[in-house]
């Protein structure tokens, strides 16, 4: 008896201790985090829904660089489909080009030693970001670099969602499709990209302040595209897509692998529902990690009943992170709709204030639901028992899904 009363108390302190890491790590990151801030911009953006598009015209333009190439992934699988980017990176540093890569430690866990040494080896910087450490050590394997950022000699510019793997050429027959939505940048935002990439690398290798001149900032000519780019670090995303539900007056589109909205988001979007805005809500019916599908069941549930439509795309896996708001604005990047994004990760998105450019992206939308199921209160209600208990368990544990 005393055995099972002091296993249930070693767990319990466990568990307080969880807790408590996470708590004070966030209370600490918020008291000592810098985020930057940048203005709207003009430039040129072209939208990406294909992953072997993406990587044609991003792999073309890395093989032009003349100066430097900046890559930040939060995710490189080591696979036949990496080794294009590895080879390219290793290629251009030998040939002079200044080549950095960027990788958040958890999500890029899987690359091997003797790939980073050989990276090295052809003179590519390689720095971790967010490596565990004390005295917060929980809260810090939890807090991911969830940006995708590439920089081509300050000119050409690459944010979304997509990370490095066959995953995302549809090459893996578990998820099929790769549905995602990525932006090149020409013009005045790849300034901002840049900043945050620098400022990213200096924190990563505890750098003392280095000299980013005229090379790193090359003069840059306006283009047709309003855009803004919005870096977060768990603390101000929630109020961004506040003002963005709080903005439409016709519609909502959210696109997005885990819909787990704060209380906050969740209460604006039943308010937006009972002022007539149509909310549509865009989802994979596939699962790319346990008990995180189950997480949002509940939040469908709510609002299906306030009049939402919740779609499930089943042609492949769906990893797109996308808000809409009327015909007027849109936002694409790395963002997820959860509280992991929320509350915990580095992200960056792109706010984009063209009419053209917003009928494009929902077009886009449009062949996704397509190739989607509208879900229904009944097939909620009908998930077995197993299901449904999987929903109350990972309700408790969506801060970090």
């Amino acid at each position: 008896m005393n055995v099972v009363l002091y296993t249930i108390l070693v767990i319990v302190l466990i568990f307080i201790w969880l807790g408590l890491d996470l708590y004070f790590g966030r209370m600490k990151h918020i008291k000592e985090t810098r985020t930057l801030s940048f203005p709207k911009r003009q430039g040129e953006i072209n939208l990406y829904a294909d992953g072997n598009l993406l990587f044609k015209d991003l792999y073309n333009d890395m093989r032009q660089a003349k100066h430097h190439i900046h890559s930040l992934f939060y995710l490189v699988k080591e696979d036949h489909a990496s080794q294009e980017f590895f080879n390219i990176l290793k290629e251009k540093a030998e040939q002079g080009v200044e080549v950095r890569l960027l990788l958040d430690f958890m999500g890029s866990f899987g690359i091997k030693k003797r790939t980073i040494k050989e990276l090295k080896k052809h003179r590519v910087q390689v720095e971790f970001y967010h490596k565990p450490a004390f005295p917060f050590f929980f809260f810090s394997i939890n807090q991911r670099n969830h940006r995708k950022i590439t920089v081509i000699d300050g000119s050409i510019g690459y944010v979304g969602g997509f990370n490095i793997g066959k995953e995302y050429l549809g090459q893996d027959p578990k998820f099929g499709v790769w549905r995602d939505y990525h932006l090149q940048l020409i013009g005045e935002g790849v300034q901002d990209l840049q900043t945050q990439f620098l400022q990213n690398w200096e924190l990563a290798g505890d750098f003392s302040s280095l000299d980013w001149g005229k090379d790193y900032y090359p003069v840059s000519e306006k283009g047709p595209h309003t855009h803004q780019l919005v870096p977060t670090n768990g603390t101000q995303l929630s109020e961004i897509f506040l003002n963005l539900i709080k903005r439409a007056e016709h519609s909502i589109i959210i696109c997005t692998p885990y819909f787990i909205p704060s209380d906050l988001l969740l209460v604006e979007l039943l308010d937006a529902l009972g002022r007539g805005v149509s909310v549509t809500v865009l989802v994979p019916a596939k699962a790319d990690h346990p008990i995180v599908m189950d997480a949002a069941f509940p939040y469908f549930s709510t609002i299906i009943e306030a009049g939402a439509e919740v779609y499930r795309f089943y042609l492949g896996f769906y990893h797109a992170k996308v808000i809409v708001i009327d015909d007027h604005t849109c936002d694409i990047g790395t963002a997820n709709f959860d509280k992991r994004s929320l509350f915990l990760n580095n992200e960056i998105n792109c706010l984009i204030y063209d009419k053209e450019f917003v009928q494009k992206t929902i077009q886009e939308i449009y062949k996704d639901i397509h190739h989607s199921e509208k879900l229904t209160l009944e097939f909620i209600k009908n998930r077995s028992l197993f299901e449904k208990s999987k929903e109350q368990f990972s309700k408790l544990i969506s801060p970090l899904l």
